[in-house]
């Protein structure tokens, strides 16, 4: 793996918390995890996740790494099948989940990927790895080509379940690409209550309504008089007219 965009983004978010790394095979990715000597890493998949929780992230390329001279060099991409004829090293800690190994097999398998590198470089045979792990153990003397057919390497994060603290959440939220201001995965602070701006306290209750149809009376308009409701505001009995008061005989 190589970490040092989110190990650059952990310290420019929490400066105040150091973070270290710690480079394990991939066969001691779990253990490492389990027994605490990290709190969180990248391994690879299947693994036993009866205690562990993994998100995957990737599917790496599987290459095959042969010496500079070696005919398979003079092409960009070659198959399983091309190979039948070569002898394919099988590490005892091989990444690939093999059905079947690919060529012809060598008398004795090395026990790791660093040791079957030094004997494709004397030219005892070849070796199919995922492509961080050719990068990882480059040679001058060696090269690598991409490889079809093969089993491929599926990376994820992973930490122990009981152990998924707040610093977990965070370097997996850096990790996935979240932003600073995302809180998900983490405990939400404790919410305040806060008066709106520009609103005075209300009263318990309810608020007293405005006298006449519609609040007609707060509007300014005048009460009805004590002859009894008018039938709307501002109009009389007869439609609307008013006429001169008539005298008494």
């Amino acid at each position: 793996m190589t970490p040092a965009k989110w190990v650059r983004i952990w310290h420019e978010r929490l400066p105040e918390v150091p973070l270290t790394l710690v480079q394990v095979s991939a066969g001691e990715a779990a253990d490492a995890l389990r027994d605490g000597g990290a709190d969180a890493g990248f391994l690879r998949l299947p693994v036993d996740r009866t205690d562990l929780s993994a998100i995957p992230m990737y599917t790496e390329t599987s290459v095959v790494v042969v010496p500079k001279d070696h005919l398979v060099a003079a092409f960009d991409e070659v198959s399983v099948a091309d190979l039948a004829d070569e002898i394919v090293l099988h590490p005892l800690d091989d990444t690939l989940d093999w059905a079947q190994p690919p060529g012809r097999p060598a008398f004795e398998r090395p026990a790791t990927t660093p040791d079957a590198l030094e004997l494709v470089a004397a030219g005892i045979g070849l070796l199919v790895v995922p492509q961080s792990l050719a990068r990882l153990y480059h040679r001058r003397d060696l090269t690598y080509r991409t490889i079809t057919g093969t089993p491929q390497s599926q990376v994820a994060l992973s930490w122990r379940e009981d152990r998924t603290t707040d610093q977990v959440e965070d370097f997996i939220g850096i990790v996935r690409g979240r932003t600073v201001n995302s809180t998900r995965g983490r405990r939400p602070a404790e919410p305040t209550t806060q008066r709106p701006a520009g609103k005075k306290d209300q009263p318990s209750g309810k608020k007293d309504q405005p006298a006449g149809k519609g609040g007609g009376a707060a509007r300014g308009k005048a009460p009805a008089g004590r002859g009894g409701p008018r039938r709307g505001a501002g109009a009389s009995k007869d439609g609307g007219r008013r006429g001169r008061p008539r005298r008494r005989s």
